[in-house]
């Protein structure tokens, strides 16, 4: 039987929620847009409306994906961060609202919207916190490293997409081994998730968010001390690193960072009052 949208927005709703999804209204909303091809106002207007064999077909589909606990954004294989949109892959993460306290405490560091500051992304995923600066500072130039090639073909095809990929490169490396330059900022989300964690995170994270972009060892520092020797030589004058830093582990990253001359001049909390960015500068600059 082929249900109307209405119909179809209950239903899929009561059956996340039943499966413990607590996001369940929003994700049924999302998934019952992406199958109809309607945004939320046409949905609310076409309640009544029977779906097509091939409306009700998708959704059937999607939802079996999501009660599998794939999350929504890989489902629709895009997401929303900085009000832009990014299409994820399979070598990148799902970005988080998290990780926009970067952006906003990097923006703040780079205060002259018109300067032609040079940005560093070490470990950029989708792009999402280099193409959040550029299109923040419409003069401004990047370069984002991946160590997975799969990753930087995303963020080089986010860049066309956002109309930014005149003034962004995407490269795959290991973070900055082959970097000489020197930039007014580097910012980086590394992976600091520790491996006594893994079982304890959302199936959400675990099975869809790939392990390379989430676990850093035994303590989830490794990341952290691999970065701490590399991030001094590639700050120009004036420059500051923002890194994002999990739950509990600011004052640990900050101290790895002092060990080699970083001094941490800011620590940003995220909206859950969590210490989520650390930022950073040289304690003898020039040096």
């Amino acid at each position: 039987m082929i249900a109307t949208v209405g119909d179809a927005l209950a239903t899929t709703r009561s059956r996340l929620r039943a499966a413990g999804i607590e996001e369940g209204a929003i994700d049924a909303r999302l998934l019952v847009e992406a199958a109809t091809g309607l945004d939320r106002s046409g949905v609310l207007a076409a309640r009544d409306h029977l779906l097509d064999a091939n409306q009700a077909a998708r959704l059937s589909q999607m939802v079996a994906r999501r009660l599998n606990r794939e999350p929504v954004a890989r489902i629709l294989g895009q997401r929303e961060f900085w009000s832009l949109a990014f299409t994820l892959g399979p070598d990148t993460l799902d970005p988080r609202a998290d990780s926009e306290t970067l952006v906003a405490a990097a923006l703040d560091h780079l205060p002259e919207t018109y300067c032609r500051y040079r940005v560093l992304d070490l470990g950029t995923g989708t792009g999402c916190l280099l193409l959040a600066l550029l299109a923040e500072r419409p003069n401004a130039w990047g370069l984002g490293i991946d160590l997975a090639e799969g990753a930087a073909a995303v963020a080089r095809a986010n860049a066309r997409a956002l109309g930014l990929d005149d003034r962004a490169c995407f490269l795959s490396g290991n973070w900055a081994d082959a970097v000489e330059a020197r930039f007014d900022a580097v910012v980086c989300n590394p992976p600091y998730v520790s491996d006594r964690e893994r079982a304890a995170l959302m199936p959400e994270v675990r099975d869809h968010d790939p392990a390379l972009a989430l676990f850093a060892g035994a303590d989830g520092l490794d990341a952290y001390r691999a970065l701490a020797g590399r991030i001094g030589p590639l700050l120009a004058q004036n420059g500051v690193a923002a890194l994002e830093v999990g739950a509990g582990q600011a004052g640990a990253v900050s101290a790895l960072m002092a060990a080699q001359g970083l001094e941490t001049v800011e620590t940003r909390s995220d909206l859950a009052l969590i210490d989520r960015v650390l930022v950073l500068k040289p304690r003898n600059p020039g040096k």
